[in-house]
C-alpha cells in the first residue's frame, strides 16, 4: 500500500510542478523572445543566431522558475488532496505526514541536484556563449554591407537608408541622418560609397552631389547646403566591454577570487539550489488546508513567500557586492529568515489559539 501512495503523490506533485513549470516558462520564453528580437532588429542579427540566443536566455532563466515551479506544484497537487479529503482518509488509515512526503523529498532532491549543476556550471557556460554570440553578431553587422531598401543604424547616433545599391556597390537616392552636439544633421544625396576600416570602428559614408540640412529640433533657425561631395566618418562603439560580466565566469575562478562582486555572485549560485530545497520544506506545512477552504487558499501565500525569499536573495547579492554585508555571513540568512517567517506565518495562529485555551481554562 504504501508504494501505491507513494506513486500516486509523487504523480500528483510531478504533474502539478511540471504544468506550473511549463507556464512559467513560456511568460519568460515570451518576454526573452521580445527583447531578443529587439536586438536582433537593432544589430541586424543573423537568424540562426537569434534562434540560438533564445535558446540560451531559457536555459539561463530555468534555475530561477523551478524552485518557483516546485513550491507551487506542491501546493496545488496537496491542496487538492486536502480538499478532497484524501488526505484526512490517508492519515485516517495511519499513515503520517512526514511518511506521504517521502516522494516529493525523492523529487525535491533530483530537482535540487540539477538546478546546482544548472547554475554551477551550465548556465555561466550559455551566458557565455549568449555574449560571444552578441559581439560575433555585432563585428559581423559592423562589417555588413548597406542593403537597400533598409535602414542601418551606426553607433547609435547616425541612420542612413539608400533606395538601390548598385553591383559595384555605389548607393544612390541616399538618406543620412545623425546628431552632433544637439543639432540634427539630414543629408540627402543621389549616390553614395560605404567604406570599413580593418577594425570595423570607422564607417566613413562619402556621399555626391546632395544637400544638408542643419537645425535644432523644434527652432526655426537652420541651414541647408548643396554640396557635390560630403563625407561622414561614423564611429562606432568598442565591443570589449560588452563581452564582459562575472554571471559567465565559471564557478572555479569565482571561488578562487577575492573581488566582492565575484563573490556576489558565487553566493548567488549556491542560493539556487538552497533555495529549492528550502521552498519544499514550506510548501508542505503551507499546503495544509483549513475545514471548508478552497483548493487554491494557500497559493497566494506560496507566492508572496518566494516573492520575499527572491528580493531578500537579491537585496542580499547587491549587498555583498558593495561591501554592506560580510562576506563570510554569505546568503545564509536569507533561508534561515524566510524560514522563520514561515513558521511564524503558519504555527503563529495555532500558539495563540492554544494561548488563549489555557487563560480561558485559567
Amino acid at each position: 500500500m504504501g508504494r501505491i501512495l507513494d506513486r500516486y503523490i509523487l504523480r500528483e506533485v510531478l504533474g502539478s510542478w511540471l504544468t506550473v513549470t511549463a507556464v512559467l516558462l513560456v511568460i519568460q520564453l515570451t518576454y526573452q523572445v521580445a527583447r531578443v528580437l529587439e536586438r536582433a532588429a537593432e544589430n541586424q542579427y543573423p537568424q540562426g543566431v537569434v534562434l540560438e540566443l533564445i535558446w540560451l536566455g531559457l536555459l539561463q532563466n530555468l534555475g530561477v522558475v523551478m524552485p518557483i515551479g516546485l513550491l507551487l506544484g506542491v501546493v496545488l497537487a496537496f491542496g487538492r488532496l486536502y480538499h478532497d479529503s484524501e488526505m484526512t482518509a490517508a492519515q485516517a488509515c495511519g499513515v503520517g505526514m512526514l511518511r506521504m512526503s517521502v516522494p516529493i523529498w525523492l523529487l525535491a532532491v533530483l530537482v535540487t541536484a540539477f538546478i546546482a549543476w544548472l547554475t554551477l556550471d551550465l548556465a555561466p557556460t550559455a551566458t557565455a556563449r549568449t555574449l560571444a554570440l552578441r559581439a560575433a553578431a555585432l563585428q559581423a553587422g559592423q562589417f555588413a554591407p548597406i542593403s537597400p531598401g533598409r535602414f542601418r543604424t551606426f553607433g547609435g547616433d547616425a541612420v542612413v537608408y539608400a533606395e538601390n545599391v548598385a553591383p559595384d556597390g555605389t548607393l544612390t537616392n541616399v538618406f543620412v541622418e545623425r546628431e552632433r552636439a544637439g543639432r540634427v544633421e539630414v543629408a540627402l544625396a543621389r549616390r553614395a560609397r560605404h567604406d570599413v576600416s580593418e577594425g570595423g570602428r570607422l564607417h566613413v559614408i562619402t556621399l555626391y552631389e546632395g544637400e544638408r540640412f542643419e537645425g535644432v529640433p523644434g527652432s526655426p533657425q537652420f541651414r541647408i547646403v548643396r554640396f557635390a561631395e560630403h563625407t561622414i566618418p561614423v564611429q562606432v562603439p568598442d565591443l570589449a566591454e560588452e563581452i564582459t560580466s562575472s554571471e559567465a565566469l565559471p564557478t572555479r575562478e569565482l571561488l578562487r577570487s577575492n573581488d566582492l562582486e565575484l563573490r556576489a555572485e558565487l553566493h548567488w549560485r549556491f542560493a539556487l539550489p538552497v533555495m529549492c530545497i528550502v521552498l519544499t520544506v514550506l510548501a508542505i506545512p503551507l499546503s495544509r488546508l483549513q475545514p471548508r477552504q478552497g483548493r487554491y487558499a494557500r497559493v497566494w501565500l506560496a507566492v508572496l513567500v518566494y516573492f520575499l525569499y527572491a528580493n531578500l536573495i537579491v537585496t542580499g547579492r547587491v549587498w555583498i557586492a558593495r561591501g554592506t554585508l560580510p562576506e563570510a555571513l554569505g546568503l545564509w540568512w536569507v533561508h534561515a529568515a524566510v524560514v522563520l517567517f514561515v513558521a511564524l506565518l503558519v504555527l503563529g495562529p495555532q500558539w495563540m489559539a492554544r494561548h488563549r485555551y489555557r487563560r480561558s481554562a485559567a
